[in-house]
């Protein structure tokens, strides 16, 4: 899917991997960028406008823990301001094995809901257009950091998901792919707490391990968002865009 004159919906758009991403995204050319984040950083907003004046980029306050109605009413106002979106980006995610039911409600609750919101308005059943999700998930979805299971069961959790949403696109018309990140230098990963303490240099550990930057990440990012693969489960990792296969499918 070419970037150039779409409407995008952004969650988490201002975060490590986020931020690089949208400033990818500006220097496309979309219609519209609106990004919902917990945080407002005006001065991040700023900077994407003036990347790219005939871009109109717009951010609303949301956390992605808000139950579906709220999200719901949320997205009416973005509709009836765009008319049609494009492409969700769901972005949000924490990684504190110390936090069991926020990691669990940000990293996978909350994509799940945000998802099922945005079907009110594309749902090809009641009469809408369809669209594409790209979920953030991690490599962790496939490849456990088992010190913080709690976390990497999560982004498994959301992966699996992402990957009923591609198998279900001829009923809904709507469809998705997975962005997995392999470790990327963000603060997510510099400092945080496994499970029970299990292991409490885990961030230390991790980062010895070859890394990437928030950058090479974003550019791979645009790329895949660019294949629009529905299906497709993508590993972003040391400046690599990789396409990962699925071993097994069940049909029903």
């Amino acid at each position: 899917m070419a970037i150039a004159n779409k409407n995008i919906i952004f969650v988490a758009g201002l975060g490590g991997i986020g931020l690089d991403t949208s400033r990818e995204i500006v220097k496309s050319g979309p219609k519209n960028l609106v990004i919902l984040d917990r945080i407002e950083n005006p001065t991040a907003i700023a900077e994407l406008k003036a990347l790219n004046p005939k871009v109109t980029v717009t951010f609303y306050p949301y956390d992605v823990t808000v139950p579906v109605a709220e999200t719901t009413k949320l997205l009416k106002t973005i509709f009836a301001k765009l008319k049609t979106v494009d492409l969700l980006i769901n972005g949000a995610g924490i990684l504190d094995d110390h936090q069991i039911e926020r990691t669990i409600a940000v990293n996978f609750t909350g994509t799940v809901n945000t998802t099922t919101a945005i079907m009110e308005f594309w749902d090809k059943r009641k009469g809408g257009p369809g669209g594409v999700i790209a979920n953030i998930c991690s490599v962790t979805g496939f490849n456990a950091i088992y010190q913080v299971p709690v976390y990497s069961a999560s982004k498994a959790a959301a992966l699996s998901f992402t990957n009923s949403l591609a198998r279900l696109a001829p009923i809904t018309g709507v469809t998705a792919y997975s962005i997995n990140p392999g470790i990327t230098r963000t603060p997510l990963v510099h400092k945080f707490n496994s499970w029970l303490d299990v292991e409490p240099r885990v961030g230390e550990l991790l980062l010895e391990h070859p890394t990437q930057t928030t950058l090479e990440c974003a550019q791979n990012f645009v790329k895949a968002i660019e294949a629009n693969q529905n299906g497709a489960i993508w590993q972003l990792d040391l400046g690599r865009l990789i396409s990962v296969e699925w071993t097994k499918h069940w049909d029903s």
